[in-house]
């Protein structure tokens, strides 16, 4: 039987949680894709703590945006999520691409974060 594709997104993920993990020193900048939305969190999980986030549910980049579900809206939240993270001190992180394909809308939030100075 053929798995649904959340199914194999979450099995790809397991696969890679298995050897990724973000420490104090380099947290785990990680990524969760919905249909409509896009959200990145910086991650400490040794402490399980969150340390930044956002999402394209934030109001500002709601607001500068006509649609939360394209690569220009993906590239708002990276460009957000390495402002906040920076801002505490966070240069360093492990990219977790969340089972995704590293393609289109996460591949921008990505190369945004990058842009805006994050090391991955």
């Amino acid at each position: 039987m053929k798995d649904s594709r959340k199914s194999a997104t979450q099995r790809r993920h397991r696969r890679l949680r298995r050897n990724l993990s973000g420490t104090n020193e380099r947290p785990r900048l990680a990524v969760f894709r919905s249909n409509t939305h896009i959200y990145a969190q910086v991650i400490d999980d040794v402490a399980q703590h969150t340390l930044a986030a956002a999402s394209t549910l934030d109001p500002d980049i709601k607001k500068a945006l006509s649609s939360t579900a394209t690569c220009d809206a993906s590239a708002e939240v990276g460009k957000l999520v390495a402002q906040r993270a920076i801002a505490k001190g966070i240069e360093q992180v492990v990219f977790d691409r969340g089972g995704n394909l590293y393609h289109g809308r996460v591949k921008a939030l990505a190369d945004a974060a990058r842009e805006a100075g994050l090391n991955f």
